[in-house]
């Protein structure tokens, strides 16, 4: 069965810091939905901590978390963005950016002090976010004559439908959102409703 939900978070985490022998791991998580977004965000974070040393981050996007990047940002290979993406994977988040930006505090930590520093960090961003769970949507817009709106309003009240827009005059429209599981059910029974014209509407 595809699964239909996907976590995300809905606003930035709050700063969360974490100190190893020095070095300071100031952590944050971002909402976005575009790889120029998670620029924008890595960007002000370069120019809010202009002193330190490494701004490594990870980000995954897409509904099916199809997309993802991690970057090292001159830490040794792999000790930085891999642990920060394992983290976006051990919460199952997606369309987020979490950045971990490190001060040097003049003591080597190791490839193994790194990645856990850099694992650690990114777990108290998350942590300090909030994660919501949304459902996949199909969008369908319906279009029908005035006299059929009850039996319109009565099967999307039943079946619990979401409406995303709605045009109702002499020919009505509504566009509304179906989770993706019951995507198929409700297409059939709109197109079984007398008089209904129902259609999907490609993302």
């Amino acid at each position: 069965m595809e699964k239909d939900t996907y976590k995300t978070i809905k606003k930035p985490s709050p700063e969360v810091l974490f100190k190893d022998r020095g070095s300071k791991f100031f952590g944050y998580s971002f909402p976005v939905t575009t790889e120029d977004e998670t620029k924008e965000h890595i960007e002000a974070l370069k120019k809010q901590h202009h002193t330190a040393r490494h701004w490594c981050y990870a980000w995954q996007l897409g509904k099916h978390y199809e997309h993802y990047r991690a970057n090292d940002d001159g830490e040794p290979s792999n000790s930085a963005g891999m642990p920060i993406y394992g983290q976006l994977q051990s919460f199952e988040v997606t369309n987020i950016l979490v950045v971990i930006v490190r001060y040097f505090g003049g003591t080597k930590l190791g490839v193994g002090g790194l990645i856990q520093a850099y694992k650690t960090a990114a777990q108290m961003a998350l942590e300090a976010s909030k994660i919501v769970e949304l459902t996949i949507d199909d969008l369908y817009k319906l279009q029908f004559d005035y006299p059929e709106m009850n039996t319109v309003m009565r099967i999307i009240k039943e079946e619990d439908l979401t409406i995303v827009n709605q045009k109702l005059e002499l020919n009505c429209e509504i566009q509304m959102a179906v989770r993706k599981k019951d995507s198929e059910k409700i297409f059939e029974l709109f197109e079984n409703t007398y008089k209904v014209f129902i259609k999907k509407i490609e993302d």
